[in-house]
């Protein structure tokens, strides 16, 4: 892309300017069998727009974005880290697990890109749909990067670009060393110290255990990490055509009996009926939903658990119970929430728990 310019890349690493103590800290971090779900997927993105300061230039913006991120990732240290991928000549599998550790050859920490298109207004990017497509490739720093590439990758990859009449901040990161939860926990730990030129932040971190006994970890792997090419669609709704959607929704909802249908469920309906535009009302469709599995798990995890503890539910149903009569999502399974093992969960867990076969 011919307006955009990469102007630097660079590595930034946990800076420690608080002498704060490192004994404690985990060195590895075995992934879970809830974890290797995810290596075939890509990495996560996500963007901010901001308003371009009238006080800063856009060199002392970068080095204040910098210093920051260096000194929030000495606290969020696994993020800093790398994926290991270990191949087990018995049984021709492969263990992953994160490294935290700076063996001192220099290939830990965060990639910072510095781009510039300052002919673009924030405007023609927001009104393009540009997370997707050729054009979005240029404005995100992990476009097309797999969990399982992160051996080679950053687990965490930011980009900052300087456009016309404003800056937009995005990143990319890596599933299996956190969640959205985590890494928005993160972003804001950033942003606070940025904003407040802080050298510390008061919060203490918690890494997350396993979900289940009895697993003898590093837990191994197929070797193969091959993944289907998804199609990726770009709904770009204002503030006013959600407040009509969700309007529209309950004028047409057949019962309100368990409530009001929310913003994000007629969201969801609307999604729906542009997907399924052309299928039976008969048919049988389902929708994928990240659950927090935090304090679902037994024992329950702290609220504030670093990592990935994010479960993907499943809810089937016909097209014509949520697109034509009330869009909303059903009531999720009571198993997920009571204190005994959740047989979804453990399907995919228990192979790890038999002796390997000789």
């Amino acid at each position: 892309m011919e307006d955009l310019v990469v102007k630097s890349t660079s590595i930034v690493r946990p800076r420690n300017i608080a002498n704060q103590s490192i004994s404690d800290r985990v060195e590895k971090i075995n992934l879970t069998p809830w974890d290797l779900l995810l290596l075939s997927f890509c990495y996560p993105q996500r963007g901010l727009f901001f308003h371009k300061p009238d006080d800063l230039d856009i060199d002392t913006i970068i080095s204040k974005l910098k210093t920051s991120l260096s000194i929030a990732l000495n606290h969020f240290y696994p993020l800093a880290g790398r994926l290991v991928k270990e191949v087990n000549e018995e049984d021709h599998t492969v263990s992953y697990f994160i490294s935290c550790c700076d063996d001192g050859s220099g290939s830990g920490g965060v990639k910072f890109i510095h781009a510039a298109a300052k002919t673009i207004p924030v405007s023609d990017l927001v009104k393009s749909g540009f997370v997707d497509g050729l054009l979005g490739s240029f404005f995100f720093p992990a476009t097309g990067i797999k969990n399982y590439q992160g051996v080679s990758n950053p687990l965490l990859m930011v980009q900052v670009t300087e456009l016309k009449d404003g800056i937009f901040i995005s990143y990319g990161y890596n599933s299996t060393v956190a969640d959205g939860k985590s890494i928005w926990k993160f972003i804001n730990a950033w942003s606070e110290i940025c904003s407040k030129d802080s050298g510390s932040i008061p919060m203490d971190l918690f890494l997350k255990g396993w979900f289940l006994d009895r697993i003898e970890y590093p837990p191994s792997h197929g070797a193969s990490t091959t993944s289907n090419t998804l199609q990726e669609i770009v709904f770009s709704l204002t503030k006013e055509n959600v407040l009509k959607l969700k309007a529209k929704a309950n004028d047409e909802a057949v019962s309100n009996e368990d409530g009001e249908i929310s913003s994000f469920q007629a969201v969801l309906g609307h999604i729906w009926r542009v997907k399924h535009g052309g299928m039976s009302r008969e048919e049988d469709t389902h929708c994928r939903v990240p659950i927090d599995m935090r304090q679902r798990l037994n024992p329950k995890l702290k609220e504030d658990c670093f990592g990935n503890l994010v479960h993907t539910g499943v809810i089937c149903f016909q097209l014509d119970h949520i697109c034509f009569t009330k869009p909303k999502l059903p009531k999720p399974n009571r198993t997920q929430t009571e204190p005994k093992p959740n047989p979804n969960l453990n399907r995919y867990a228990h192979p790890y728990l038999k002796p390997p076969t000789k």
